[in-house]
């Protein structure tokens, strides 16, 4: 397949952080980088780097601190929530606190941004709706209510719902948080075969940088020095992985592409 080269999202001298009455502090700067159409990307970096400040700053939780970031050729500043919402969909790791819902229903609110204020659906909005259950194999649970679900089958929810939503850009805050390592691979084989499939550009921060680095198209790296997108195979050999961790514990292994336990 002919990679499309379409920009959906990138960003400008981004500066990103917290801003008080008082003081301003910049987590990470000199941001830059291009996500393409169709792209599966992951964002890593060791805990408390500033990974999902990123995340919240790229949908609009927390304000730009400088620089920009631009959806489908449009300052981010200048999209209202309503067109945001058309555009960028969010899985977060949150749980949500009533699972009284179907997964049919759930998926459903993924229409929410399209239909009118009572909230009904047209049969283009069920098709949307079965067609995301689809996507993600889990139509024969569409009937179940969400608290029947194990955590791999909720997660595969939350992202029907999002591909409902039928926005160009996905972002998932930690899909694979809770999962075992089977499920851990499944949801993220899954998101490549989406970003493939759907042409959708698909965002995720994670720990599991193994993983990353096998399925990703591009990926995001954090460190104390800068933020760093490329290609996997580049960011190996350019020995980024090396420098996320302090080398008396684990260290990364260019000739396999993983990490490990130094001796």
């Amino acid at each position: 397949m002919v990679e499309n080269e379409t920009i959906i999202l990138s960003t400008t001298n981004l500066a990103i952080g917290y801003l008080t009455n008082r003081s301003k502090l910049v987590v990470a700067s000199d941001i830059n980088f291009e996500l393409k159409k169709g792209q599966l990307i992951g964002l890593v970096g060791a805990n408390g780097i500033g990974k999902s400040t990123l995340l919240r700053t790229i949908i609009k939780v927390q304000p730009v601190i400088s620089g920009n970031i631009t959806i489908n050729n449009q300052d981010l500043i200048s999209i209202d929530s309503t067109d945001l919402a058309k555009q960028l969909s969010i899985v977060l790791t949150e749980q949500l606190t009533s699972k009284n819902l179907s997964v049919y229903e759930l998926v459903a609110l993924g229409r929410h941004p399209y239909t009118n204020w009572i909230g009904n659906l047209t049969t283009s909005d069920e098709n949307i709706v079965n067609n995301a259950l689809k996507l993600v194999n889990i139509s024969d649970l569409k009937d179940k209510k969400c608290f029947e679900l194990s955590d791999g089958q909720f997660q595969k929810v939350m992202i029907a719902r999002a591909l409902a939503q039928d926005t160009d850009i996905i972002v998932l805050d930690e899909p694979t948080t809770h999962l075992d390592m089977y499920h851990k691979a499944y949801i993220l084989k899954l998101l490549q075969h989406l970003a493939k499939e759907t042409g959708k550009t698909i965002l995720f921060s994670s720990h599991e940088i193994d993983l990353a680095i096998q399925l990703c198209d591009t990926m995001i790296v954090m460190t104390k020095e800068a933020v760093i997108c490329d290609q996997p195979c580049n960011l190996i050999s350019n020995g980024v992985f090396e420098s996320l961790f302090p080398k008396d514990l684990i260290s990364f292994d260019n000739a396999t592409g993983s990490f490990r336990v130094s001796k």
